[in-house]
């Protein structure tokens, strides 16, 4: 009897795990489930942690499944102070003096965090329709043009397609596998990819929001500098760089008669004439070369190059552009405060995103300032 109830228990057994099979992702965390991702050897990977797409030894990450889909934003329109929105209308060249150049990087991981810049952008904009939006995408890119499109119908863009293998060699490990990807790499290579006639830009990251007119921080003057960006000297500037950087006499003179201060190079304005003239984009290759091929002499992915080629040369910009850090450290994630002092630009730099959080339901208290931006269709409804 005993034996005949045991062989019955085995049985069930078998017949619910058959049965639950077919739908296997139900018994994944949510973040996993919100975006199962294929590599190019065909095997299946999970973002981890939600924060994060993992990588497989393949290197490239493939989105499999479809893009999120996004209700249409509101139309704004230039005010009477702007030049003509039928003038602006007729003009279908980005080589415009007069329009505000902004540029972004666009991938399906981090969609969701681009149509909400833009949302945002336009949303606090004087004059929207003088905006000309510069995206650079490396996969898709027919898809996202057409998702763009559908959700800004009147938005002036441009997108740009950004070879991977042009910097896939030089890339190294990094803290977190979100670092590592090849279009994290594409703001090196603005100056070669926009066209000449596209003198200035401003670059921004994905996952922030700008709650003021862009054309303020478009009009900041640059004086002698190529970049422009928030600077703090108080950080210990030393930890982006490994032991082996400052212990060898010949990398750690790369500082010597500047005096550098760290910046995030997710808020940026660039100077892409000056750019272009000095060859800054080599000068980060050459960095990159040294990292990849000689020794390890940073840990954050595409940041310290242009510490090293930048630091202690660029022009000071508010900090209320770049309130940095609210995606939390790099390694947990943990919920941050704004800084003291006023606000034009939020940005979740860091390991936690502020939709995934929201799905999850376990959001930072300040990821209530990004909800309102979020155009997601159903985007509260995904883990129900």
């Amino acid at each position: 009897m005993i034996w005949t109830l045991k062989v019955w228990c085995m049985a069930t057994l078998f017949a619910t795990v058959a049965m639950w099979l077919p739908s296997l992702q139900t018994w994944l965390p949510a973040e996993a489930v919100r975006s199962p991702l294929i590599t190019m050897t065909g095997s299946i990977v999970h973002p981890g942690n939600g924060a994060e797409p993992s990588t497989s030894l393949a290197g490239k990450i493939v989105e499999t499944r479809e893009l999120p889909a996004f209700r249409e934003a509101p139309s704004y329109r230039n005010g009477r102070q702007c030049a003509s929105s039928e003038t602006v209308n007729r003009s279908e060249s980005v080589c415009d003096d007069d329009a505000v150049h902004v540029t972004m990087t666009l991938d399906a991981f981090y969609l969701r965090g681009s149509m909400a810049a833009i949302f945002s952008i336009l949303k606090h904009s004087e004059c929207p329709e003088n905006v000309i939006f510069h995206f650079l995408v490396s996969d898709r890119d027919d898809e996202l043009q057409s998702l763009v499109h559908s959700t800004f119908p009147f938005l002036r863009f441009k997108l740009y397609h950004f070879d991977e293998n042009m910097v896939r060699w030089r890339i190294s490990s990094s803290v977190r596998s979100a670092l590592e990807q090849p279009l994290n790499y594409a703001r090196n290579y603005l100056a070669d990819l926009l066209e000449p006639c596209v003198k200035r830009v401003i670059y921004l990251d994905s996952d922030l929001v700008v709650v003021d007119d862009i054309s303020k921080l478009w009009g900041i003057s640059l004086g002698d500098h190529a970049l422009g960006a928030p600077v703090y000297c108080h950080a210990n500037f030393t930890k982006y760089f490994t032991t082996a950087f400052w212990s060898d006499p010949a990398l750690a003179s790369t500082f010597d008669g500047r005096k550098p201060c760290y910046f995030n190079t997710g808020v940026m304005v660039m100077d892409l004439e000056k750019w272009r003239q000095e060859k800054y984009t080599q000068l980060i290759e050459s960095w990159m070369y040294v990292q990849k091929d000689q020794k390890r002499i940073y840990e954050l992915g595409s940041l310290p190059p242009f510490l090293l080629v930048f630091a202690g040369n660029v022009q000071p910009i508010e900090h209320r552009w770049n309130q940095h850090g609210l995606g939390g450290d790099n390694l947990h994630g943990r919920c941050r405060p704004l800084h003291p002092g006023p606000v034009s630009l939020l940005h979740w730099s860091g390991k936690g995103k502020p939709w995934l959080r929201l799905d999850s339901r376990t959001p930072c208290p300040l990821d209530s300032l990004w909800a309102p931006y979020d155009l997601a269709i159903r985007s509260s409804l995904a883990f129900s």
